[in-house]
């Protein structure tokens, strides 16, 4: 074993810095009334001894605990394999760490999960919450609200039922997957294709009937036989790809609900016999580049910016912390170019945020 030094003390600092106890205190817990020479004093005390505040103490003083609990209501096993969370956690986790604050995941395997995430919330452990991947069903906006804990969700709510009427207006950061699912159809149109089928995601998500109705604004009433509902992901999007062949063999075109949906797709087209784009021509929803450009042939697919979305999600609700008594409606709004920029008046603000989709075409369409 070897000897480790002892941290420094509170104390220590205040020796250094020629100071009290107290003042040190004010200062490295963001206390206000100690004049700049003194706070300058207390700073180079703290960073030539190598102090670290007490997280404890720190949160006595400022009732902050630095912490935001990111919860997907998804199993562990989707939530590892699907890029798609890994790239909002990545936009989640740097906006957290260029505020000092730590990122707390949760996950949900089921019901009985429900609750574990619930008496934690109301625990105490955290500031606020980042929620995303909702189903229809869900309890946990119920059970969040009644934690007290601030929220920002990851897509539009789909509940209607007023259980976020005493905090005010859902803050929510989506993108525009009805007019991203709009464009993808369009463009299969505009190449001559005529029976366009389409995979859809979860319908108990908000994302996925939004795809769904955009899809539906191109083609009208169109054969239900050409629309199998999936689940977002590779193997899903195989069984449904067989299906619709099996239905309607002479589809010729073919809009999934996300990348993974499409590659499970094209595989089976493969299998079929079928050449893409000659034969049937596929586009994709998402641009998650470990999928579209690795697909035979390269996906053609609608872009929606999923680690800014993660970033504004934190972002939008460490503003909201840091403006205590604005409630949930107190977001951000889309300045010149698509900036996210604070208003004026943060309660003239809307409750939701919709970045906007590209389409971006490579060889499948």
């Amino acid at each position: 074993m070897t000897d480790t030094a002892p941290r420094p003390t509170l104390e220590a600092v205040a020796a250094r810095a020629g100071v009290s106890r107290a003042t040190v205190s004010r200062v490295v817990n963001g206390g206000d009334g100690v004049r700049e020479p003194l706070v300058e004093r207390v700073r180079r005390a703290v960073e030539e001894l190598g102090y670290v505040p007490n997280q404890a103490a720190r949160s006595l003083v400022t009732r902050r605990h630095d912490a935001v609990a990111v919860v997907i209501a998804e199993p562990e096993a989707r939530v590892f394999a699907d890029p798609f969370f890994a790239l909002q956690l990545r936009g989640i986790s740097k906006e957290l760490t260029a505020h000092d604050n730590q990122l707390v995941l949760l996950l949900t395997e089921g019901r009985d999960d429900h609750a574990r995430v619930a008496r934690y919330l109301a625990g105490g452990h955290v500031d606020g919450a980042l929620v995303f991947s909702l189903h229809l069903d869900d309890p946990l906006p119920g059970l969040i609200q009644g934690a007290g804990v601030p929220t920002v969700f990851g897509g539009r709510p789909g509940w209607s039922d007023g259980r976020a009427a005493d905090t005010g207006p859902t803050v929510y950061v989506d993108s525009d997957n009805r007019g991203g699912a709009r464009d993808a159809v369009r463009h299969l149109a505009s190449l001559g294709r005529t029976r366009i089928a389409h995979i859809t995601g979860p319908l108990d998500q908000t994302s996925a009937a939004d795809r769904l109705d955009g899809y539906r604004d191109v083609m009208g009433d169109t054969d239900p036989e050409l629309v199998a509902e999936s689940d977002f992901t590779p193997a899903g999007g195989e069984r449904a790809m067989r299906d619709l062949l099996d239905r309607r063999p002479a589809l010729d075109a073919l809009f999934a609900a996300n990348d993974l949906t499409a590659a499970g797709a094209l595989r089976v087209l493969r299998e079929r016999g079928l050449r893409v784009p000659e034969d049937v021509a596929v586009v994709g929803f998402d641009d998650m580049l470990p999928v579209a450009e690795q697909t035979d042939p390269p996906l053609t697919t609608v872009r929606q910016d999923i680690e800014e979305m993660g970033r504004l999600m934190a972002r939008l609700l460490l503003r909201r912390l840091d403006r205590p008594g604005t409630g949930q409606g107190a977001t951000d709004e889309d300045g010149p170019g698509g900036t996210p920029t604070a208003p004026d008046d943060p309660d003239d603000a809307g409750a939701g945020v919709v970045l906007p989709t590209t389409l971006v075409r490579r060889a499948s369409a």
